[in-house]
């Protein structure tokens, strides 16, 4: 049997055509709907060119149509390649450059005309451009092209074989440079089986998931797809504001939601201590560690609901899972590991070592990246670059990262990329970039200067402005620590990272 992800809405539809399968901003589509839109869709695709084992860049907004060419793409064959639309013109051309997509799809003009080398209705190496959203511009209508389109299934849907990649999850690599997770069906099929996650353990009520995590993130993808496996709706939002998010829960009444930490403390601001969220049965959170604080204040402003905390990344999709009846029991654990893959620790029992997984649910592979790759997927294991211990019951207990990469709310920050926008700090002679522990965040990330002799240092807000027309806001630096100087390797002048985090702790404990 073919584990395809076209087929998960195609299955939903014929059971539950009038079913809600998902909503945002009020908007809202059915199950069989939705599959004809993947149709209509896939077909205009088809029709711009896009065939078996291509890439389609999307950067745009999030509405319900990008579901229709998720969905195009998976039926295709193709692999859809989501793009953070907040990434400045620069990191844009960067990202398009390294993905080499058959065709863009955007609602963004603006990038097109500010990307270096970039035309309006063209770009670098004469990658064809569609618009969405109903916007002017160069390319053709996506939108109308597929609502002119044939509502039957694209010519060669047959041929697609679950181990094609369907997605392009981009994250960053420690150089800086983009890398794109590839994910086949059958991973992400199995990352999202039914029964799985969320429904492991049966969802109370009948109202659907509402997921904050954007629509460019493995996240948002991740609870899309698992809502439709289990053939409900999920409720998206533009952005994981607060604001939206209670206004989602007011309007739709889903059973459960999803959160990082950052954004369950807005959740939990006194100012929305008033609003309406009894429809909410069950409350995830994760991405790694949550402060058990957190969770008793989760716990007191959704009595009755269910928690579990998730750790897991793009590149193995969900690793480990600490139930709710376990949370007081195991404080400070990511839990046990996940269905479908093995989960284990590079070192002697109860030493600290590197997390590492097998199963079928790993991704296939960076894009274009060889070196990479191999580093990652070492003879079918990923190895995280996580560190951490199991206990005598095999709790995993994370305690910090192998790697440099940062990773923030969700997203992971390359050191060097924020360190590159910083070389021309003024009244700063030297400059490094680390992540620091932080509640709502997991990690932020932490400019260490060193200032020029006589000028003060630089305020945070300084900082980031001189680096918002380069980074988006999610890499910015949200902390500045001043230091002597920035310890190097004497070989090679690296930046010794960790010799930074053990002067931050001691600055922070002394």
């Amino acid at each position: 049997m073919e584990l395809l992800i076209g087929d998960i809405v195609r299955r939903a539809a014929r059971m539950a055509p009038a079913a809600t399968a998902a909503t945002l901003a009020g908007d809202r589509v059915g199950f069989g709907d939705l599959d004809e839109r993947a149709n209509r869709t896939a077909n205009a695709l088809a029709g711009l060119g896009v065939r078996r084992g291509d890439r389609v860049a999307w950067c745009a907004a999030p509405t319900l149509r990008t579901l229709d060419g998720f969905l195009g793409c998976a039926r295709l064959g193709a692999a859809f390649a989501p793009i953070n639309p907040a990434l400045s013109a620069a990191e844009f051309d960067s990202v398009l450059s390294y993905l080499d997509p058959v065709l863009l799809v955007t609602d963004r003009a603006d990038v097109l005309a500010d990307a270096p080398g970039g035309l309006p209705g063209g770009l670098p190496g004469g990658v064809p451009v569609a618009r969405v959203g109903g916007r002017p511009g160069p390319g053709d209508d996506l939108g109308a092209l597929a609502a002119g389109a044939s509502a039957a299934p694209p010519d060669g849907h047959d041929r697609v074989a679950d181990s094609d990649p369907h997605i392009v999850y981009l994250t960053s690599g420690s150089t800086g440079r983009p890398k794109g997770a590839l994910v086949s069906h059958r991973a992400s099929w199995l990352r999202a089986a039914p029964g799985g996650g969320t429904f492991t353990t049966g969802l109370r009520g009948s109202g659907g998931v509402l997921c904050s995590f954007p629509l460019y993130h493995y996240g948002g993808w991740h609870y899309v797809m698992e809502a439709w496996q289990n053939r409900t709706a999920v409720h998206l939002v533009s952005r994981a504001d607060a604001v939206q998010i209670i206004d989602a829960v007011r309007r739709e009444r889903p059973s459960a939601i999803y959160c990082i930490p950052a954004v369950w403390e807005r959740l939990l601001d006194r100012e929305h201590r008033h609003a309406d969220l009894s429809s909410l049965r069950h409350a995830d959170s994760g991405t790694s560690g949550v402060a058990t604080d957190l969770v008793m204040r989760i716990k007191e402003r959704l009595p009755g609901t269910t928690t579990t905390i998730l750790y897991g990344s793009t590149e193995a999709g969900r690793m480990a899972a600490l139930p709710d009846e376990d949370l007081l029991r195991k404080p400070g654990s990511v839990g046990l590991p996940a269905f479908p893959g093995a989960l284990w620790v590079d070192a002697a029992a109860g030493e600290v070592g590197e997390v590492c997984v097998s199963g079928p649910a790993l991704m296939s592979g960076y894009h274009d990246l060889a070196a990479e790759t191999a580093a990652a997927l070492r003879d079918g294991v990923y190895r995280s670059g996580d560190l951490g211990y199991l206990d005598d019951e095999g709790y995993l207990h994370l305690t910090g990262r192998e790697r440099e990469v940062i990773r923030t709310g969700g997203e992971t920050v390359s050191p060097f990329e924020v360190e590159s926008a910083l070389r021309d700090l003024p009244g700063v002679v030297d400059v490094a970039v680390v992540g620091v522990p932080d509640e709502r965040w997991g990690e932020v990330v932490c400019a260490v200067v060193v200032p020029a002799p006589g000028v003060a240092p630089p305020e945070v807000a300084v900082v980031r402005a001189h680096v918002a027309g380069r980074l988006a806001g999610f890499k910015q630096p949200r902390r500045v620590a001043v230091v002597p100087s920035i310890p190097r390797t004497p070989a090679t002048g690296q930046i010794q990272r960790s010799r930074i985090r053990i002067t931050l702790t001691e600055i922070t404990t002394g």
